[in-house]
């Protein structure tokens, strides 16, 4: 059924190393995306929360949904870790024509296949970004609940939304870590949103989880932090 998606794909899963010698690798789903513009260097509190619950230990396995960025690798793998990465919206784009076939069980199946096809509890945290606000229901639901197997008890993700649940459609950014507390953020232009959140509908979204905790941006975005 999925034939010409297959041969796509066809690329081995390996981390991003241990330590700064560790080997390159890992990244699955060629990038489609366009240049981006670098908006700002700011301080993330999401980020800093994050990172507090992993630098003081090593060897743990983190999950990068927002592709291969060498500046994320370096840096989750100077702190003794290692960096898996998935670049969650290129493959959406790939396996899904438009957001009606997001319904279609099989393409589900085969999507979650290719972006979260890891072992229970095998991921100590994982930087979901704002890849979250593009699914539909039925695959936003199925990407939940495969996060909360994927990921280990007490363990944390971040995740962002924008916080206008009005918008016809929103920027969408691409996220470099700069410091444990820090991130450059840049446009990638705009997009329309499958679905937007406010507070109320985030804390039913994560309900399986432990907790989620919100701050604000300027940039109008929610930085989430989610504890399994």
């Amino acid at each position: 059924m999925f034939g010409p998606l297959k041969d796509l794909f066809r690329t081995s899963r390996e981390p991003q190393g241990i330590g700064p010698a560790g080997p390159n690798g890992g990244s699955r789903g060629g990038s489609s995306r366009k240049q981006a513009i670098l908006v700002d260097t700011r301080q993330s509190r999401g980020l800093e929360e994050f990172f507090s619950q992993i630098r003081d230990q090593s060897g743990l396995t983190i999950l990068d949904l927002g592709g291969a960025s060498q500046k994320n690798i370096n840096f989750i793998t100077e702190l003794g870790h290692r960096l898996y990465s998935e670049d969650f919206l290129a493959i959406l784009r790939e396996t899904f024509a438009d957001e009606s076939e997001q319904s279609n069980p099989g393409r589900i199946e085969y999507f979650l296949k290719q972006t979260l096809d890891y072992p229970d509890g095998e991921l100590d945290g994982v930087l979901v970004w704002d890849v979250l606000e593009y699914l539909s229901p039925p695959l936003l639901s199925a990407v939940i609940e495969r996060l909360h197997r994927a990921v280990k008890p007490q363990s944390y993700m971040l995740a962002f939304f924008h916080s206008d649940d009005k918008q016809e459609g929103v920027p969408y950014y691409t996220f470099r870590i700069a410091e444990v507390n820090a991130l450059e953020i840049s446009q990638q232009g705009l997009r329309k949103p499958a679905q937007l959140f406010n507070n109320r509908s985030l804390e039913k979204l994560f309900g399986r989880f432990n907790s989620v905790k919100f701050f604000l941006t300027r940039e109008r975005l929610r930085e989430v932090i989610i504890k399994a």
